[in-house]
């Protein structure tokens, strides 16, 4: 298979693919998982229609209810934030890829600050654990000076489902934090002591954090724009602090093994490099190695490869960062390996269409 692809002719080859007619109109793709990729698979669903592809239902119920979904064959695609190991991926019969980028961003509820708070990672940490508990504390002011801190309690927002959105924020936590690695360390889900609000689900995070003066809470960074959130500007790899942005995001990968080596098993937090967003992270698919419903798999691969064509620009308009071609291809390249029950290559079959 070629390793990158026009995208004029992906164009065409997409055109041809969405002329013919579904294999089942009236039974559409279903899907469930990550929270924080709603946004754009909602997007890419409806377009997708438009252009006469099949409906897609997805439930946004977390990584980890999603994941598990699909290990039970309830759906035809799980959706995470988080890569399996491919040790897991093999006992469970699945392939995995990823789909867009985005990061995941501290967002607080402080007003009349006057500028843009810093935090680093030391910092944020210790305002997790509950050792800094005001907004006016000392080392939050050695941070901020000339901002109007108040003097005011600060009040946690974690999640309380299984969420990738977690595993990314505490990564990065236990990276720059011992005390946190120590205590917490990388999980999709914490058992919060009870001064944290744990709620369930990135947009229940937004809505609480809203609500609540004082609020602290980590959010993909779709909904910080979506939803007017006020975000938090962190200390990057290299020592700069920087705001969350799409072009960090990709800065963020262009300095991964996702970019150099095709290799999705490692994360893109605290990646090197100049302008990289310290908490970026993939959002990917898992489907069946070997699917038990033929149909049903070509349909769910006919919208990803619709979605790799034609999605860059959809995925744009609700912040996502599309995968840069040279990944595309290598995420091409775990899609084709999906076949029949009878060993029909329908991901080659899906991808191939793209390069003839």
């Amino acid at each position: 298979m070629k390793t990158s692809l026009s995208k004029g002719v992906l164009g065409l080859c997409l055109g041809a693919m969405l002329g013919c007619p579904p294999a089942a109109v009236a039974d559409g793709i279903r899907g469930a998982g990550s929270s924080a990729a709603a946004p754009a698979y909602r997007l890419w669903a409806d377009e997708y229609l438009k252009a006469g592809g099949e409906a897609l239902d997805y439930d946004p119920v977390g990584s980890g209810a999603g994941m598990a979904r699909i290990r039970q064959r309830q759906v035809d695609f799980g959706a995470s934030d988080v890569m399996a190991p491919r040790s897991e991926l093999a006992r469970d019969g699945l392939v995995m890829f990823p789909t867009v980028v985005s990061g995941i961003v501290p967002v607080v509820n402080l007003r009349r600050l006057g500028g843009a708070l810093k935090l680093s990672g030391d910092v944020l940490a210790r305002i997790f654990l509950g050792e800094i508990t005001v907004w006016n504390a000392p080392e939050i002011a050695a941070l901020n000076p000339g901002l109007s801190l108040p003097a005011e309690p600060i009040r946690v927002v974690g999640r309380s489902d299984g969420s990738g959105s977690t595993h990314h924020f505490s990564d990065y936590l236990s990276r720059v934090s011992p005390a946190w690695k120590a205590r917490f360390g990388v999980a999709s889900k914490h058992a919060w002591p009870p001064e944290v609000i744990a709620v369930k689900g990135s947009s229940e995070v937004s809505k609480t954090v809203r609500a609540t003066p004082g609020a602290i809470g980590y959010i993909d960074y779709a909904y910080v724009a979506q939803d007017s959130l006020t975000p938090v500007q962190l200390r990057s790899a290299a020592g700069r602090y920087l705001s969350a942005s799409p072009e960090s995001f990709r800065n963020a990968v262009v300095n991964s093994r996702w970019f150099s080596h095709g290799d999705f098993s490692e994360g893109l937090v605290q990646m090197p490099g100049e302008g990289a967003w310290p908490i970026t992270m993939g959002t990917y698919v898992a489907m069946p190695k070997v699917a038990a419903d033929t149909a049903r798999a070509t349909r769910a691969l006919r919208f990803f490869v619709w979605a790799y064509g034609r999605g860059d620009a959809l995925a744009r308009q609700v912040k996502f960062v599309p995968l840069p071609e040279k990944v595309q291809a290598s995420a091409f390249r775990e899609l084709s390996g999906v076949t029949g029950k009878n060993g029909e290559p329908i991901g080659m079959t899906a991808v191939s269409v793209l390069v003839r």
